[in-house]
């Protein structure tokens, strides 16, 4: 499949599937697999606690991650929100805390008003499908991606979906940006070169995103150095 057009057109029609068995879920076995994820976030990404860790309003029947950023604040973390400031640009991302003055976005979703505008170290992406390869399909307006390309260092990837929400593949483009991790209902997912590693330990989890988020913090800072020399020559 190599015309652009027609990529976007399958791709929007794999949204049906996933889309329409999300919003058939009955309203207590969300809450249940929504707290089973939960559980899994604030288990196995501890590190997050300090960190800004940017999430989504729940839409359409997703995953609500308001229980897990509340953990993540209560410990000391930050939690912005993502922010459509143009049609076809990227994300700009404003903190976000209870009791803040919002105004609707997209999708008709709250965004904060008047707050810093920060970049993440770590996002709660959602997705409508999600793939054996780590990649993500969502509502096609590319917004994430988009961001993703241009962020440095990048921030740590977390998908968070329902079980229901995989696909056999998003035939992915070069635009197309991988997480890091996949979060569903029985686990973590680790997103490797060669597939997926489920992660049975949070241990795991917790060693792996801490050293994939010092690994990135490392080779930004070496960078700028690089580019710090280079023009004091």
């Amino acid at each position: 499949m190599d015309n652009r057009d027609e990529i976007k057109e399958w791709k929007k029609a794999q949204c049906a599937d996933p889309l329409s068995k999300r919003l058939a879920i009955k309203k207590m076995q969300r809450r249940r697999w929504s707290a089973r994820i939960t559980q899994l976030l604030t288990e196995g990404f501890r590190t997050l606690c300090s960190k800004m860790v940017s999430f989504f309003w729940p839409f359409q029947g997703q995953f609500d991650p308001r229980f897990a950023i509340h953990q993540i604040r209560k410990h000391g973390g930050t939690a912005p929100l993502p922010v459509v400031s143009r049609k076809g640009s990227p994300l700009k991302f404003r903190e976000w805390r209870p009791g803040v003055r919002v105004s609707k976005d997209v999708f008709d979703l709250p965004v904060p008003e008047g707050t810093a505008v920060v970049r993440p170290q770590a996002m709660l992406i959602p997705p409508v499908g999600i793939d054996s390869r780590g990649y993500r399909l969502g509502y096609g307006r590319g917004y994430f991606d988009r961001t993703l390309t241009i962020l440095r260092p990048q921030p740590l990837k977390i998908s968070a979906a329902f079980e229901l929400s995989w696909i056999a593949t998003i035939q992915p483009q070069p635009y197309d940006v991988p997480m890091d991790f996949i979060v569903t209902e029985p686990g973590i997912h680790f997103v490797s070169r060669d597939a997926l590693v489920c992660l049975r330990d949070p241990g795991e989890t917790i060693e792996l995103s801490g050293r994939i988020m010092r690994n990135r913090d490392c080779s930004s800072n070496q960078s700028e150095k690089s580019t710090a020399g280079l023009e004091s020559k």
